[in-house]
């Protein structure tokens, strides 16, 4: 099998990136720094990376995954779609400390200003929120942003019955996932030195959710 045909199989879809992706980008165009290298967390399937990076080119865009077979799905999407601004992804756990962007060595061409997180909060154990706003503190400088997307509760309720039977069946997979309570997660927030600055409703009951760094 060719290299090629390799890289194509490689390649993961999520239909629902196709669906999303343009009215996060209408968001990030709004929130994002001017300059600075943005540190996506948990890029999946690496769809919003190579979508994200050219309409963003007064940026770099450093994707990153834990999962050895979603970061060679980012890794083929790169490689199939490249742009100058577009960082190969490195392998990231936000549990595993320090992350490898802080390591001693580390080179980047821009300092990261900015991280991007999209539907991850629910599909992983509430430790991930912790360790996401932790990392967040110790890599955003002053100002820097902390983008969110995904579905939330508010005030502990769900914002649509389709929310709520989503809810349910993520649990039902994996009793560690769920939609998580928007106040809850801003309260891990405050205790990392980041401040709540914007909540944006989004299609299909998601919300963009804007953090920056006291």
């Amino acid at each position: 099998m060719s290299a090629e045909l390799q890289m194509v199989d490689s390649r993961r879809y999520a239909p629902a990136t196709e669906r999303n992706r343009q009215p996060i980008l209408d968001v990030l165009h709004k929130v994002l720094p001017n300059t600075g290298t943005v540190l996506e967390i948990a890029s999946g399937t690496g769809e919003h990376a190579t979508f994200f990076a050219p309409r963003l080119s007064h940026l770099h865009w450093l994707p990153s995954e834990p999962d050895p077979e979603s970061r060679a799905s980012v890794t083929a999407w790169v490689k199939a779609l490249p742009s100058d601004n577009l960082i190969d992804p490195l392998a990231l756990d936000v549990s595993q400390q320090p992350w490898p962007v802080e390591q001693e060595g580390f080179k980047l061409a821009q300092p990261i200003t900015a991280i991007v997180n999209i539907n991850m909060l629910h599909i992983s154990a509430w430790e991930m929120c912790q360790h996401l706003m932790a990392g967040a503190q110790r890599v955003l400088p002053s100002d820097g942003v902390l983008y969110l997307y995904g579905p939330f509760k508010r005030e502990g309720q769900q914002t649509a019955p389709s929310n709520e039977a989503f809810d349910a069946m993520l649990r039902d997979r994996n009793p560690n996932w769920g939609i998580r309570d928007l106040e809850a997660v801003s309260q891990v927030a405050r205790k990392h030195a980041l401040t709540l600055t914007d909540v944006i409703p989004m299609p299909a009951n998601n919300f963009s959710v804007v953090f920056r760094r006291d």
